[in-house]
């Protein structure tokens, strides 16, 4: 069950963080012109630091959604940027999935989260089944441990019930828009990435334990 009081208190630390806003963006950059770097990932090593990774991808998670003002290109990257998947080109195309379109739907700690598990577990192979399996299985892992941590996979409700208090919907009007920056909307609204993010990563590191364990 979600732990509302603590979940407020980091909101709160989000609104007063003092954000390294052009460090922030130079690594973006670094990407955007490098392309995100392929890793071969020691899994000995990951599994000693797991703790340690979690940490930096949910601070990632946080930094490039508020950087880029998408929860869902927050929680993607950092996931891949960690473990060296995907391409820039998928940033791109998860402009519109915050509340799918802002329209009040999943939220895009979500969305991010399950593409890059889709990246880490898929296959380029159309009829690889086993790694389509694989995929579905570590979906429905996520969702429902980012429920548990959240209370909900639906923007409006975490909105309302951990961030503001109520449903701002930043994209219903100009007024509304503005009311969701004075009110610290894209600090605040880091914070569903960097718990999306931490539980993809922690998926993909519990496959590498299940592994090390055959």
């Amino acid at each position: 069950m979600a732990d509302y009081e603590a979940l407020k208190k980091k909101v709160q630390e989000l609104a007063e963080r003092v954000w390294d806003e052009p460090g922030i963006e130079a690594r973006f950059r670094k990407l955007v012109q490098e392309g995100i770097p392929g890793k071969i990932n020691n899994r000995d090593e990951i599994i000693s630091h797991k703790h340690e990774i979690l940490d930096r991808v949910q601070r990632l998670g946080e930094e490039y959604e508020y950087l880029s003002h998408s929860c869902a290109k927050g929680s993607a990257l950092a996931v891949m940027h960690e473990f060296g998947l995907g391409n820039m080109e998928i940033i791109k195309a998860l402009s519109p999935f915050p509340g799918l379109g802002m329209m009040g739907w999943i939220c895009g700690g979500v969305t991010g989260g399950l593409i890059a598990l889709g990246l880490y577990f898929g296959s380029d192979d159309l009829v690889n089944y086993e790694a389509t399996g694989l995929t579905m299985t570590a979906a429905r892992k996520f969702i429902p441990r980012f429920e548990e941590e959240v209370g909900t996979i639906l923007c409006p409700k975490i909105q309302e019930d951990v961030i503001f208090g109520r449903y701002m919907d930043p994209r219903g009007s100009q007024d509304n828009f503005e009311a969701f920056k004075r009110a610290k909307g894209y600090e605040k609204c880091a914070l569903p990435p960097g718990i999306g993010a931490r539980i993809a990563a922690g998926i993909i590191i519990e496959s590498m334990f299940d592994e090390y364990h055959l």
